[in-house]
């Protein structure tokens, strides 16, 4: 086994292979990152068509805690990720006992379980020198009586599986805080206080397994629905303390963690201008998508530097950039349930208009299809062409 310490030079070479959990969009764009840099690619997922699998030189469909199917990937790779948070932590645990795995068990495991992810936002507070919200734990009945008043109106979030916006019902009232975790079906949840939020901001960092660690330009976020719908950068709401101090604890909470690879990081700006941390993704992110288009090195293509043990690469962003999600709903018409394709050659027309789309066959509403970033001279000029897009696309901006 190669020493953790040890670099994955790139080579075109049978044995460079590098692999990945999770064979969706992300996994992908982290597949297509490593072959440019000579680097074979193995993708475990259970799903025979996905988009990763597209693309990857081998596809092993397994579930993933299947243990031939664990064994199997470590056995091809020299190093394994993940694409989504939900992976089970023990499989990586597994795999990391015959490979090196970025980001490891721990890093993953903090994540993607809600107290966990505030415990360590709470602990790692002294360095990072933010807060998250006011929250208590709903695990029964009982918790739900002893509520405080100060903590309503506020969002009910599962513990565990919740992402774009699922898994969280806003609540006003204690009883509604009843109605909404049976409706969940009792499993442990978490309430978080509604703060007078501003807007958001993402800070997409990197850390090495040397302890380097590089941290993006910060990204302002606009949702619709849960899901995200435009990012910008630079943000034109955002001031030069914010991120800093924003970018000072993605900082502090990449080294606390002791984290290998890609780490995004969530933050809410309040009306007062203070700062909140939110949550946090253990992988590139769909706010970090502006970065293959606008970056020196775009976040996957850090993912396998890290991964690799490389040296991680410049983060400099050349061009101002904003970035429109691509839901399903973009195939069809208002009135029509039928799909048919967008008008690609209208979009592609326009000055600085990058197309990515994730290899899905069946658009769905709501179904993220991809994404179209626009890079401009100036950020005036990358919006006009966004709202043109959205025009063409039929999607109100």
């Amino acid at each position: 086994m190669t020493s953790p310490k040890s670099p994955l030079l790139p080579a075109a070479h049978p044995s460079a292979w590098l692999g990945v959990m999770g064979g969706g969009q992300l996994g992908r764009m982290f597949a297509q990152a490593a072959q440019s840099m000579g680097y074979q690619v193995a993708v475990l997922e259970p799903a025979d068509a996905c988009p990763a699998g597209q693309v990857a030189q081998r596809l092993i469909n397994a579930g993933y805690a299947d243990a031939a199917g664990l064994d199997a990937l470590a056995a091809q790779c020299l190093a394994v990720t993940t694409e989504f948070e939900n992976v089970p932590a023990d499989s990586l645990s597994r795999l990391a006992r015959q490979v090196f795995v970025a980001p490891n068990a721990h890093g993953v495991s903090v994540a993607q379980d809600r107290i966990a992810e505030k415990r360590f936002f709470v602990d790692c507070a002294a360095k990072s020198g933010v807060l998250p919200a006011p929250h208590k734990v709903i695990a029964s009945p009982a918790d739900i009586d002893a509520i405080d008043d100060d903590l309503l109106p506020g969002i009910l979030k599962t513990v565990r599986m919740g992402y774009d916006g699922k898994g969280q019902v806003r609540v006003r009232s204690r009883d509604e805080v009843r109605a909404a975790f049976d409706g969940m079906g009792q499993v442990s949840c978490l309430l978080e206080k509604m703060l007078p939020l501003a807007y958001e901001v993402s800070v997409l960092t990197a850390r090495g397994a040397d302890g380097e660690a590089v941290v993006y330009p910060i990204a302002e976020n606009v949702h619709r629905d849960g899901v995200l719908f435009t990012t910008t950068v630079p943000g034109v709401n955002v001031t030069a303390a914010c991120a800093a101090l924003a970018q000072q604890a993605a900082q502090a909470m990449v080294a606390e963690l002791g984290y290998v690879g890609v780490l995004c990081i969530e933050f809410f700006v309040l009306a007062d201008g203070s700062l909140v941390v939110n949550e946090m993704a253990p992988r590139p992110h769909n706010s970090g998508h502006y970065t293959m288009d606008a970056c020196v090195t775009s976040q996957f293509a850090q993912q396998v530097r890290a991964m690799a043990r490389l040296p991680l690469g410049d983060v400099r962003q050349h061009s101002p950039a904003v970035m429109l999600n691509l839901l399903g709903d973009v195939w069809f018409n208002d009135d029509d349930d039928t799909a048919r394709e967008p008008a690609w050659d209208q979009v592609l027309a326009l000055p600085g208009a990058c197309l990515h789309l994730y290899g899905k066959d069946d658009a769905r509403r709501g179904r993220k299809m991809g994404h179209l970033t626009f890079i401009a001279p100036t950020l005036e000029q990358a919006q006009q062409q966004l709202r043109a897009a959205c025009d063409i696309l039929g999607i109100a901006p």
